[in-house]
Formats: structure tokens, sequence, C-alpha cells
């Protein structure tokens, strides 16, 4: 009666035992719940929540490993009070505590602006899209689902400014010898500036003549059709998806390791804002100083022998 006593003391303490170590378990996955949650993974250098999933590991091994011996160990001598489940209990409570307060410093601390280093970076850009330097003064970006919304938007804006920025000068360069070739009048007013609203609706309404609807049309139908295909493909779910991915690489240029990938991602979103102000740039430059991009910076468009010669035949003139 006395060993049978024993046993089930012994096995009591078993019990007792493998409910602390699944109430320190449970607090360990709390803690990296926490610390995921509120720390962004790109932004913690600290190994504190990684140190708690490393505990909650060897706890949940142990505890299997105990339960699974219970049976073979329940007849043992009930003398050998000593127990490693004591200490691996005591450890998860430190590692516990720790990851807590490693968790709420880091919590505490101002991750500041990469773009403005004076005001603090939004809690939502934290590193995940190529391109974030932290620029959300308005806080626009009220949830991820707006994050992702806006840079859908962006890199739409980007792309088209890309194409802008070398389509305005190409344009102006090469209007008058294909409305020659066609023969019709060029878009281009006496300035060889492109068409404009904010300076010449006569001329802008002549190109409208001039230039065929079947070109506006084909223009107008394949914006909306690329941009319905990119909208039921951000909707679609499919894995690994960013904003602006439209599947599209013929010539394979896309790399295929992680790094490559985050490069030409922040290759392009970079080009595309310098597009962007490159465009408004144009726009306001015509309008201010009354003359085509071409006319006023010919050392980027013409050969710098003819531009050379200009410029010597303008100082000659004026002498």
């Amino acid at each position: 009666q006395n060993h049978t006593t024993a046993a089930k003391t012994k096995m009591q303490d078993r019990r007792r035992r493998q409910q602390h170590v699944a109430l320190a378990t449970s607090l360990v996955l709390l803690c990296a719940q926490v610390g995921n949650a509120f720390v962004p993974s790109s932004m913690v250098k600290s190994n504190a929540v990684a140190s708690t999933v490393t505990v909650t590991v060897t706890v949940t091994r142990m505890t299997d490993t105990t339960t699974s011996n219970n049976s073979n160990n329940i007849n043992s001598d009930s003398s050998d009070s000593s127990n490693p489940m004591d200490d691996l209990v005591s450890v998860s409570i430190q590692d516990i505590s720790s990851s807590v307060k490693a968790v709420a410093s880091k919590k505490r601390e101002k991750q500041m602006s990469q773009a403005i280093p004076f005001l603090e970076r939004p809690p939502l850009l934290d590193g995940e899209l190529a391109g974030d330097f932290g620029f959300d003064p308005l806080r626009l970006a009220r949830n991820k689902e707006a994050l992702w919304a806006y840079r859908e938007a962006e890199i739409k804006h980007a792309r088209l400014a890309m194409l802008a920025a070398v389509g305005w000068p190409v344009s102006e360069l090469l209007d008058r010898s294909i409305a020659a070739y066609f023969g019709v009048a060029p878009a281009l007013d006496d300035a060889d500036r492109v068409p404009f609203f904010l300076y010449h609706h006569d001329k802008l309404q002549a190109a409208g003549e001039t230039i065929r609807p079947e070109f506006w049309g084909f223009c107008l139908g394949m914006s909306a059709a690329i941009d319905s295909y990119g909208v039921r493909r951000a909707r679609s779910g499919i894995p690994g998806y960013i904003p602006g991915d439209l599947g599209w690489d013929p010539l394979r240029l896309y790399p295929i390791d992680e790094k490559g990938k985050r490069k030409m991602q922040l290759a392009e979103i970079q080009h595309g804002r310098t597009a962007m102000l490159a465009v408004t740039g144009y726009v306001s430059q015509e309008a201010v100083s009354q003359m085509g991009i071409i006319d006023e910076t010919p050392f980027f468009f013409f050969p710098i022998t003819e531009t050379a010669e200009k410029v010597l035949e303008d100082v000659v003139t004026n002498v």
C-alpha cells in the first residue's frame, strides 16, 4: 500500500510539472506573437523573438519525451527526487521575462524615417516593399490594404512616367519628320513644344483633329485592358504577389534569387520616381521658357559639334 501511495504521489508530481511546462510553453508562444505583431522583423536587430521560439521548441520536445516516458517510469523508485523539469521551467520563465523586456524596449524605441529624419517612421512602412524609406508624413496608408493600393498606383504612374520621360523629347525630335512623311501637319507648335492644355488650347485641338481617332481609341483601349488585367491579378491571391506584378517578363530579365529580385524592384521604383519628377519638370520648363525641351537643352539630344556650332553662331551674331 505504501508503494502504491508513493507511486501515485510521484505521478501527481510529474503531472504538476507537465502543467507548469505547458504554461511556460503557452507564455513563450504568446511572447513570440507579441514580438511579431509589434516589432517588424526587418526592424528587430536583437534575437529576443528568435530565442523565444527556440525555447518553445525545447520545452515542447521535453514535454513530449516526459509524457511518453510516464508509463515506463510509474513504478520506479520514489526516492529519486531530482528532475530536470524544474530547471527547465525556471529557464523558460527567465527566457520569457527577458524576451518581454526586449520586445517592450524595442517597442519604446522610435524608428525615425529615412526620408524625413526628424519625423517618426510610420509603423506600416516596415521595409517589406522595395524603395520604402519611411515617407508617409500625412499617414495616408492607414492599413496594409491601403498601403498596397497606394503602391499599385505609384508603380503604374512610375511606369507611365518612364515612358513619357523618353517619349516627350523623342516626339519633339521626330514629329516633324514623321508628319512630313505621312503628309499631315505636325503636332508641335512653332517653338517645338508638344501640345499641352496649360499653354495652348488651339494647338491641342488642332492636334486632336490631325491625329486619327482610331489612334486615341487604341491608346485608351490598351490602357484599360492592361489596368483591368492588373486589378484581376492583384485580387487573384497569387502566392508571392507584390504590387505591380503583371507577370510580364518576355526576355527573362527578372532574377530568380530573392536578392536579385529586390534589387530589380528597387531600381524600377527609383527610376519611376525620378521619371515622375522629370515629366513634371518638362511641363514646367516648357510653360515658363516657351521653348521645347530639345531646344533649351540641345546638348542632351544633338551631337556636341552641332550644339557648339549653334552656340558660336549666336555669340558672333550678338557681338
